[in-house]
């Protein structure tokens, strides 16, 4: 098998490309190459190293042409322009959402046209697709039938791309799958420009011994998932049957429900109150309104009945990271928690 991941040296397609290739295989084929195409170079050893990895960086609509002058069985599109980047230039938006989508979808087709069979089109879509519309308020919890209603350029366009993945599918030029995502944390590495990297910061860089800023107010209910659930709910969802993922409308990956202050005080028992200490509380407007019109609570049936659940709770989130990035954990309490005990 064939497999091309978007977005592939950022760090949700990193841990992709590395849960695959430990598999060994996708869906019962076993993966023979797998391309990871991104503005940049993977910065992963273990992944540079491996004979069945390729990579091309640059722009990713530019870059379309040379990547299926192959073919390929499966193709994970995780690449995007994040909430606050689209907010700030809305032509960047279109180009790396919408157009680029399109012409990644178009090159499926053609390659399915000369005779290959479908490819697996794996979506990366987001829950910032909700929204409290005027006529039509957002529910308390959102099932998988409430009607999307976006309120931002980046839920918008992901939105529009899940129903060109539909057509797509309806139309036999892919197999494809939409899931919306929610909020991964805790993510390593440096903040990106999403309105939730805050999510992360806030425990990331307290871990670290550095300060860190929540801008919004600590009431706020948010839906989160942590890097290895959302890895899973990924391959499980590119793995079901048709049949099994049920029609062509998108899923939506199961979500650990919580409040931000919730968040902080796992932070304080996980690594004692010097790390809560250190997160300011200055607010920024922008941000809070783009998160508080994201949904928090959700019920997934189509996610269960794949066999996915959310977390347990934001403690596991928080030793997950740690144990994932221990030269990332400068707290004492933090890194007492992981040494085994005698």
């Amino acid at each position: 098998m064939n497999i091309l991941i978007t977005g592939g040296a950022g760090f949700l397609g990193t841990r992709l490309a590395r849960e695959l290739l430990q598999r060994g295989q996708l869906a019962g084929r076993s993966i023979e190459r797998l391309m990871l195409a991104d503005l940049f170079a993977p910065r992963d050893d273990t992944l540079t190293r491996d004979p069945r990895v390729q990579s091309l960086a640059g722009d990713l609509m530019a870059s379309i042409p040379a990547l299926f002058a192959q073919r390929w069985d499966a193709v994970f599109h995780l690449a995007s322009a994040v909430s606050a980047e689209c907010e700030a230039d809305f032509d960047l938006g279109l180009h790396a959402n919408l157009d680029t989508t399109r012409a990644l979808l178009d090159a499926c087709r053609r390659q399915t046209a000369s005779g290959h069979p479908p490819p697996m089109f794996f979506f990366s879509s987001s829950v910032a697709v909700y929204g409290s519309d005027p006529a039509l308020p957002l529910p308390a919890v959102v099932n998988d039938d409430t009607l999307p209603t976006p309120q931002s350029s980046y839920g918008i366009h992901k939105f529009v791309c899940e129903q060109l993945v539909a057509d797509y599918t309806r139309k036999g030029y892919i197999d494809g799958r939409a899931a919306r995502l929610m909020t991964v944390s805790v993510r390593p590495g440096k903040p990106n420009g999403a309105a939730s990297g805050f999510l992360s910061g806030m425990l990331r860089e307290p871990l670290a011994g550095q300060p860190s800023n929540c801008p919004v107010p600590l009431d706020t209910p948010v839906a989160l998932s942590s890097p290895a659930t959302t890895v899973a709910g990924i391959i499980a969802v590119a793995e079901a049957s048709r049949e099994a993922f049920g029609g062509r409308t998108a899923i939506n990956l199961p979500a650990l429900s919580l409040r931000v202050q919730d968040m902080l005080d796992a932070l304080a028992a996980f690594a004692g109150p010097e790390a809560t200490a250190l997160v300011s509380h200055e607010p920024d407007a922008a941000t809070a309104r783009i998160v508080a019109g994201w949904p928090a609570r959700f019920d997934s049936p189509r996610a269960r009945a794949l066999g996915l659940q959310a977390d347990p709770d934001f403690h596991a989130v928080l030793r997950q990271y740690a144990q994932d990035h221990p030269d990332a954990v400068t707290s004492a309490a933090a890194r007492t928690r992981l040494t085994p005990a005698r």
